[in-house]
């Protein structure tokens, strides 16, 4: 293969030392679809199926060289960001990727845990939407992400859908609200923002599409978020538009957790290679 002509895709994000999430996870995926994967490593962690025991964050400076560093050189078609845990991480991410007019940006705004635990402080979280939403093609909240995002109940497909078009409104780019956490669904919807008019006005409400794939059975999750905002960074890479991109990543996702990987005492990861 001509390696001029294969895409590279950047991840943003911690590092997992079990190798089921995180910048592990990241890397597997865009290998996975044939991809170059870049990486800049935003915190350290000491983790494994049955949690996180530490996490050490990286200076700002280093995690701002990482970026100049891939871009300065092999430039990506995509970025995907994943945790970020501090506001001076937040701000530095977002001038790098501004300054070098980063695109097809993929933001998944890791707030709460499984367990409903905030994940990120209060600042930081005024600072992901303030400073990397405004720069994102699509954030991808799971249910409790986008609560906590809008203060708004989501327990059934009509409010995922209102949530997915009130984040849209709220923040300006595409919302993908995925529905995994709703009893028996595994069913995410997208909202676009719609056209705009010649005065910069948009034509109407956000546009709504709908995925659904079959729920697969498993406790084997651990990574899943990281996995499809990969996958969608992925798809964008190699020039799809938003919605087929989407329905790639929860095409390959739904693959990896239906292979059967079964590792650790705890949540295991998803099998990223089982398409080979």
């Amino acid at each position: 293969m001509d390696r001029s002509k294969v895409p590279a895709v950047l991840s943003i994000a911690g590092s997992d030392s079990s190798g089921g999430a995180g910048i592990q996870a990241d890397i597997k995926t865009i290998t996975a679809h044939r991809l170059y994967a870049e990486t800049a490593i935003t915190a350290i962690t000491a983790q494994n199926t049955l949690g996180v025991t530490a996490v050490q964050d990286i200076s700002p400076d280093i995690v701002a060289a990482q970026i100049d560093a891939v871009f300065d050189d092999i430039r990506p078609s995509a970025v995907k960001i994943g945790m970020v845990s501090s506001v001076e991480i937040i701000d530095v991410i977002a001038d790098r990727l501004s300054a070098w007019n980063a695109t097809n940006v993929v933001v998944d705004p890791v707030m709460v845990a499984t367990s409903g635990a905030r994940l990120i402080a209060e600042d930081a979280a005024e600072a992901l939407t303030r400073r990397l939403f405004p720069l994102a093609t699509v954030i991808t909240p799971n249910i409790p992400e986008a609560m906590a995002l809008l203060d708004y109940e989501v327990d059934s497909e009509r409010t995922q859908q209102n949530a997915a078009m009130l984040l849209t409104r709220r923040f300006g780019c595409a919302s993908l609200v995925k529905g995994g956490h709703l009893v028996n669904e595994a069913n995410d919807v997208l909202a676009e923002p719609a056209p705009l008019d010649d005065e910069g006005n948009h034509l109407g409400d956000p546009l709504t599409t709908w995925f659904r794939h079959k729920r697969i059975e498993t406790d084997n999750t651990h990574g899943t978020g990281c996995t499809l905002s990969s996958a969608i960074a992925c798809a964008l890479a190699q020039g799809m538009d938003l919605a087929d991109a989407v329905n790639a990543g929860k095409a390959y996702l739904t693959g990896a957790l239906a292979a059967g990987f079964d590792m650790g005492k705890g949540s295991g990861p998803v099998n990223h290679m089982w398409q080979y």
